[in-house]
């Protein structure tokens, strides 16, 4: 897994997620779409989940890079850390 944005909300678990050339929006497992830039993605989650009253820009969201994601695969705490907010 490469670096990604994660937000917590009522309605779930919410991230943005490179992968590849492409980033992925999720919420918790399921997929809400595939995207060419983050900030593409990050409106297209807005759209299919406006209950979620998600922030409109990225710099508020939880960004993780990918070096802190592999130091955690090897540590054992995968990505179930808990998230502020």
């Amino acid at each position: 897994m490469l670096a990604q944005y994660v937000h917590p909300s009522k309605a779930g678990l919410f991230r943005i997620i490179r992968h590849g050339r492409q980033w992925r929006a999720l919420c918790e497992e399921q997929e809400i779409g595939r995207h060419e830039t983050a900030e593409a993605a990050l409106i297209a989650t807005r759209m299919a989940c406006p209950q979620a009253r998600l922030p409109g820009g990225l710099a508020q969201w939880r960004y993780i890079p990918e070096l802190a994601l592999a130091h955690s695969r090897v540590s054992g705490e995968g990505t179930r850390w808990r998230l502020a907010g």
